[in-house]
């Protein structure tokens, strides 16, 4: 294919609610992928132990980094800026985004110095219960993971002009060559220069993550340059932007304090919450961060324009579409975790114990999908709509819950008064080293639907019934998601007895015939109670065909805009 028709099909115009979210989900299936790929590798060259707890815990401290200043110059605080300045032009744009580029690029370089010259304190506190070899080895990890930040930061500040313009494509492409970048660490660096290659994988996903995207910001002429910054244009975003930064900066100081507790435990508790937790984050981005990535920039119009109606009837369409996907992903992922988590990580050094862990750990995880897919888009629709302040109280008090029940929990274990062996019995991980951790994940899940509950109280109490129509897709979807789970339950113990589950092939055999089942199970039900949800999908994917059709049969599928 030249490169010209190549570069105007990454460089394509794509609007409409339902079409860019369809398109980020089709693009966040391929990262995800990319991911669980990257972990795959992990888990069959080291399976869950010390080294693969190494690489996760050193992970999480550029990851808070990141959260804490990258947040500054994210797509959801600058797009409402670059929406104004792009009323006065590319001048204005350039200009914008050279005071944020030189501002973030100073700060982070500075606040990487620091914990540079501090990594092994820092390890110390966050990770003591890690053996001193591996805290040892956490040290140069840390310090080249450093480099992640400014990287994605750079990234994601050309990713919200990206996004004002439309080309969600670049945008979706982005993660995905990320996650590539890490593979060749893990495929090519690692066997050469050991454990820290690993680590330069990362830098160059995120090397990969920002090139991606320069080309298309450069060749529209707002590349932004080294300047002494404005000071009065960088207070307007910061102002803004700390009630995010903060709300960011508490969920990944969650995380950062969840696996630091979980480092308290046997080992490779690190890794298996790890493990699970990027398993879980495939449903959470496809639904939750698709539609609400996908909404965000016409929430944000909509809402500066004054149309505070369509803004709610959007809030509620994108709320209806993410109950509709999230209630049969959760209830397929419960029943599936064991083949899931099998076929994806079940080789090499990944061993059956292991599997049992983590799936058990998705499960406990994947309980609270639904509400934090709700989140994501709720969180979305007030910076839309300039409220920064609220999404920061709630995420706090939420944040706070999850830290105070993990370590509630860890005492009443440690105390011998609560005994994990019920909750063991219950996700069939008796006997398996380290099963003290799933009270890491019911922690976690607690959280985020008590913050789930808080937002919609918020939204209910500001709107006015604006999620009055959410009831009917609420029932429908639960029930036949009930019934579609049922029936993949039913396959599951059938096919028990006609494959066998000491392969690989037989596991995924049976996984993927029970998981379309209990698929073709929940459609049917959807359909006998006349759920207008699975014809609204229908239609949208069947609009979606079509049109490509009709664009390859005019020749210009590579080219101009497409409205839904």
């Amino acid at each position: 294919m030249p490169t010209h028709t190549v570069y105007k099909i990454l460089h394509r115009e794509i609007r409409g609610l339902h079409e860019a979210a369809y398109l980020l989900a089709f693009f966040t299936l391929g990262s995800q992928l990319m991911a669980l790929v990257r972990d795959r590798l992990l888990a069959h060259k080291f399976g869950a132990g010390e080294v693969l707890d190494v690489f996760y815990a050193a992970f999480r401290i550029p990851d808070t980094m990141y959260a804490i200043l990258a947040s500054m110059v994210s797509l959801f605080v600058l797009i409402p800026f670059l929406e104004r300045a792009r009323r006065d032009g590319t001048d204005a744009i350039q200009r914008f985004l050279s005071d944020m580029f030189s501002f973030f690029s100073g700060a982070l370089v500075l606040f990487a110095l620091i914990v540079f010259v501090f990594t092994p304190e820092l390890i110390a506190v966050l990770y003591g219960g890690f053996s001193a070899s591996m805290q040892a080895d956490l040290v140069p990890m840390v310090r080249i993971l450093l480099l992640q930040p400014l990287l994605l930061g750079i990234s994601n500040l050309f990713a919200a002009y990206v996004q004002v313009q439309g080309r969600f494509l670049l945008y979706a492409l982005a993660p995905i060559v990320y996650n590539l970048g890490i593979i060749a660490g893990i495929v090519f660096l690692e066997p050469t220069i050991g454990i820290q290659g690993l680590a330069w994988g990362v830098v160059f996903g995120a090397l990969l993550h920002l090139l991606i995207q320069a080309p298309f910001v450069a060749h529209q002429g707002v590349f932004p340059k080294l300047v002494w910054p404005e000071w009065g244009r960088v207070y307007d975003v910061v102002r803004v932007s700390i009630p995010r930064t903060l709300t960011l900066s508490a969920q990944q100081l969650v995380i950062l304090v969840l696996v630091s507790i979980a480092a308290l435990f046997a080992v490779g508790s690190v890794s298996s919450f790890s493990l699970a937790w990027n398993l879980q984050a495939v449903p959470l981005a496809i639904i939750g961060a698709s539609y609400s990535v996908a909404a965000f920039p016409k929430l944000a119009r909509l809402f500066g324009n004054g149309d505070h109606v369509e803004y709610r009837a959007l809030i509620l369409t994108a709320a209806r579409q993410i109950l509709f996907w999230a209630f049969p992903a959760t209830i397929l992922v419960i029943i599936l975790r064991a083949q899931l988590v099998r076929v994806i990580f079940g080789t090499g050094a990944f061993d059956w114990d292991d599997t049992m862990l983590v799936g058990a750990m998705l499960a406990l995880l994947v309980v609270s999908l639904v509400a934090q897919s709700l989140v994501v888009l709720l969180v979305r629709a007030c910076y839309a709509a300039g409220q920064t302040t609220v999404p920061l109280i709630l995420n706090l008090t939420s944040s706070v819950l999850t830290v105070g029940l993990a370590f509630l929990f860890l005492y009443l274990a440690q105390a011998n008064i609560i005994n994990t062996h019920a909750l063991a019995t219950l996700m069939r991980v008796e006997g398996v080293p380290g099963n003290e951790v799933l009270l890491v994940a019911v922690a976690y899940s607690l959280g985020s639907i008590v913050n789930a509950l808080l937002l919609l109280w918020y939204f209910e109490r500001t709107f006015h019934q604006i999620f009055r129509g959410l009831f009917t897709t609420v029932w429908q979807s639960l029930a036949a998601s009930l019934i579609g789970g049922l029936a993949a339950y039913g396959a599951l113990n059938i096919f028990d007895e006609l494959v066998s589950l000491q392969t690989a092939q037989g596991v995924f055999l049976q996984g993927a015939a029970a998981g379309l089942i209990g698929i073709t199970a929940w459609v049917l039900a959807l359909i006998t109670v006349g759920s207008s949800d699975v014809a609204a999908a229908w239609d949208a994917l069947r609009r979606k065909i079509t049109r490509r059709r009709i664009d390859e049969a005019r020749g210009d599928v590579s080219s101009g805009s497409v409205n839904v």
